[in-house]
């Protein structure tokens, strides 16, 4: 068998997740014109992470935390989803100071969100808030939490309240530590062979990034935005590439993570060869 039969055969049983948001569209742009055989799986990021740890996925672009949650997994691509200041779909709506959150209502599609609030909150402002969570569908009336976390397309929405302070959580990552803070890489189990895969996972980011106004064009209506919001979100509030900077943001969120028990100490964060150092 020769390579591109055996990575045809590879391909056709393949699953692989992808978040159903807009941040993700420019990374699976033409993916499955480049995987025909692969079943793309579009989903919540809590759940990809769900489905990838009891084997229904065999490729997902999961939460950064869920990484650090499940020991077995490997980075296997240079394309992620990731902020340098403000990212403008992760937000935390404070109906009181920070310092006086007591209560903390968490969108059920997030959890590198949630952790990443409950590390700020704890290390920036010292509160351990009880959380509750917040439905897929809800929005910020659904809750008299002292504090509200939106993530994805409905957090680029001006909410119908108003509070004390709208916290966007990739500008105040930024502000704080002066790193990139990554929402979300895609993984593989170990065992799973992917050759073939992850060159056309960069591939698919890189052709995503060169239609980008088109992407913006299509999808503005479907989010609510208009489309010079949706490109100004694509192009300025996100990056898409796995550097030693994310890299290091990786490393610090996981290590302040840990000592607020969010995961287990000591976890080994692996690079498959294609992911840059």
């Amino acid at each position: 068998m020769n390579s591109q039969q055996h990575t045809s055969l590879m391909t056709a049983q393949m699953q692989i997740g992808a978040v159903s948001y807009l941040n993700s569209r420019p990374l699976i742009e033409g993916l499955q014109g480049l995987l025909p055989s692969a079943n793309l799986v579009l989903d919540y990021p809590s759940r990809l992470a769900d489905s990838l740890a009891n084997g229904q996925l065999d490729v997902a672009l999961i939460p950064s935390i869920e990484y650090f949650r499940r020991p077995g997994y490997e980075v296997i691509s240079d394309a992620c989803v990731a902020a340098r200041g403000e990212v403008l779909s992760v937000k935390l709506y404070c109906r009181v100071h920070p310092g006086n959150i007591r209560t903390l209502a968490l969108d059920e599609g997030s959890r590198t969100s949630a952790a990443l609030t409950k590390v700020i909150l704890a290390e920036r402002y010292g509160v351990f808030p009880r959380t509750e969570q917040l439905g897929m569908d809800s929005t910020t009336l659904d809750s008299t939490a002292d504090a509200v976390l939106l993530i994805g397309d409905r957090a680029m929405h001006s909410p119908s309240e108003s509070f004390f302070e709208v916290m966007d959580l990739g500008q105040f990552w930024n502000d704080w530590t002066g790193l990139p803070f990554v929402f979300a890489m895609w993984v593989a189990r170990r065992e799973v062979n992917t050759e073939g895969i992850e060159e056309a996972l960069s591939h698919a980011r890189d052709l995503g990034l060169a239609h980008v106004a088109e992407i913006a064009r299509e999808e503005a209506p479907h989010v609510g935005i208009t489309e010079a919001l949706a490109l100004k979100y694509l192009t300025k509030n996100l990056h898409y590439h796995l550097t030693s900077a994310e890299r290091s943001g990786l490393k610090l969120f996981c290590e302040l993570a840990a000592k607020h028990n969010l995961v287990k100490p000591d976890v080994d964060i692996v690079f498959r060869d294609l992911v840059p150092a």
